[in-house]
Formats: C-alpha cells, sequence, structure tokens
C-alpha cells in the first residue's frame, strides 16, 4: 500500500499492522510528527529512554488510542544528513525560494524560513533533481542516500538533520486486535519491535562510516549546516512549536514533556557522554 495510507489502513482494520513514520499523519494531527521525530527534538538514544522510561509511552497510548491503533517502537535511523543541493546554503537568506524535498512536519519550519517545502516519495528524488523539479533534497543518511544514487545529481551533502536528531519508527496495530490477543502475544511482538529497534539503530550505526566514504570518493562535497541558519532553523522552529500548542491540547502535552525531558538528558549528556565522544573524536589520529 502507499506509504502515506499505513495509518488508514490499520485504523479501519483493512490491515492489522503496518510499519511506519508517525510524522507522515502530521497532516491529520501535528501531534503524531512528536512521536516520530521533530525539529530539535530528542535523539534516538533520549527518545528510547523517553518511550521506555520516561512519559512516551503512556502519551503515545492516549494519542493513538484516539485512532483506535497501537503503536509499538520498531527502528531508529538516528541523526540523520540535512540533505543534497547543488548550491551552497551560508546564511539564512540562501534557503529562500528553495524547492526542498522534506519529511514529516518539518515543512512548517521551513516555510517561515521562505523555503518551499516538497513531500515526495524517496523514489522520485533522483529524477526531480536531475530534472530541476526540485533544488534540493533530504531522504536519510549516507547508507539510504547512495542506494538511491543522489550523489549523481547533487553536489552538497548537508548535515546535520536539525529536523531529525533520531527519528522512531513504529509498528502500528489495530487497537482492537491487539487487545483481542492474549497478554504473552502482547509480549512476544512488544519484544520481537524492541529487537527490531535496537538491530536498525545498529545497522546504521555500522553501514553509514563506510557509505559516507564511499560519497565523498566519488565526489560528494560535506558540508556543516552554519551557525547562523542552525539559530534561524531553531528560532522557526520554536515559532511554530508555540503557535501549534496554541491550538492543540495534545500537541502542547506531549511537547511540553519531550522539552522537559530533552533539557534534563543533555544536562547529563553534557557531563559523561558528550564529553567522552568529543574527545574522541579529537583524539582518533593519536590512537
Amino acid at each position: 500500500m502507499p506509504a502515506l495510507q499505513v495509518l488508514d489502513a490499520v485504523q479501519n482494520g483493512t490491515v492489522e499492522m503496518g510499519h511506519t513514520a508517525n510524522y507522515y499523519y502530521s497532516g491529520k494531527n501535528p501531534t503524531w510528527a512528536l512521536f516520530c521525530a521533530t525539529p530539535f527534538g530528542l535523539n534516538s538514544r533520549q527518545q528510547n529512554a523517553w518511550y521506555y522510561d520516561g512519559e512516551g509511552t503512556k502519551l503515545i497510548d492516549a494519542f493513538a488510542g484516539k485512532f483506535n491503533v497501537k503503536c509499538l517502537c520498531a527502528g531508529n535511523t538516528g541523526c540523520q544528513m540535512g540533505g543534497w543541493a547543488n548550491k551552497e546554503f551560508k546564511e539564512p537568506d540562501d534557503l529562500k525560494g528553495v524547492k526542498f524535498r522534506m519529511g514529516g512536519w518539518t515543512g512548517q519550519t521551513l516555510h517561515k524560513l521562505g523555503v518551499v517545502p516538497q513531500l515526495i516519495p524517496g523514489g522520485d528524488i533522483y529524477p526531480a533533481l536531475e530534472r530541476g523539479a526540485i533544488d534540493a533534497a533530504e531522504w536519510v543518511g549516507p547508507y539510504d542516500d547512495e542506494k538511491l544514487g543522489i550523489y549523481k545529481v547533487a553536489k552538497y551533502y548537508y548535515y546535520p538533520g536539525w529536523w531529525e536528531g533520531g527519528t522512531a519508527l513504529h509498528l502500528m496495530i489495530n487497537l482492537p486486535k491487539w487487545n483481542e490477543l492474549p497478554k504473552n502475544y502482547q509480549a512476544i511482538l512488544a519484544a520481537a519491535a524492541g529487537f527490531a529497534n535496537v538491530e536498525m539503530q545498529a545497522r546504521y550505526d555500522a553501514r553509514n562510516p563506510a557509505a559516507l566514504k564511499r560519497l565523498v570518493a566519488a565526489g560528494t562535497q560535506v558540508r556543516a549546516f552554519s551557525p547562523s541558519i542552525m539559530e534561524a532553523s531553531l528560532k522557526a522552529s520554536n515559532e511554530v512549536n508555540a503557535e501549534t500548542s496554541a491550538v492543540n491540547a495534545d500537541y502542547k502535552t506531549v511537547w511540553d514533556s519531550i522539552q522537559a525531558f530533552r533539557t534534563d538528558e543533555y544536562l547529563w549528556w553534557q557531563v559523561a557522554e558528550y564529553s567522552y565522544d568529543t574527545f574522541m573524536i579529537r583524539s582518533r589520529s593519536h590512537s
């Protein structure tokens, strides 16, 4: 079935279960995006902590139940790349008028920066870039992007994908069917989803470095988004979150939970995780 129709199919019982990215359904309610990936949200490990030991599961159960579905985490890409283009983006003004293939809820933030968001399937990215129908495109990261061949039609590869600091994918299960399952079957399904959640992240972490090396060897120029673009994007994202929270109680509840959790997580991150990783990155040439 088409990628954007999984929720409808599971909700009405056409299929009993599907694997999907919940931000595809932000048009029905933008709260869906918060459970998948949203600008300047949680990274993948923080998402898992929020789901497994914070408020995440309680909140997604309450929200998804309104749509007749049960959701289980079943995969994460980690932080994604910022996308491909044939022009350099040095300042926020460079983004104005750019037709940018973008998934999820991020289009609202990019629109504030003057970008013209385009939501097209992954398989259509290459031909759209090749014929100039779009100016830039993001997909996932080096391993997946290489398979699409985007490097053949775009020169610059930007990072980070601030809109997808950790993209949580879910099994979406018809709620009556889930409730019919014996508790031990529910536990088996939850365990399988948990394994898929760990395995997907592990595979991306293992495969992305070699793919990035191959892309650079093929002529790709890797570029960081400038501090001015990052700051302008954060400002625009904060505006979107405030505006949406003001009119959507579900969104406000979930976003408030994510913000509070993110604040505490980064308090811890800067003490141990970030300081360790930063030292090790600087020390690579000495080891």
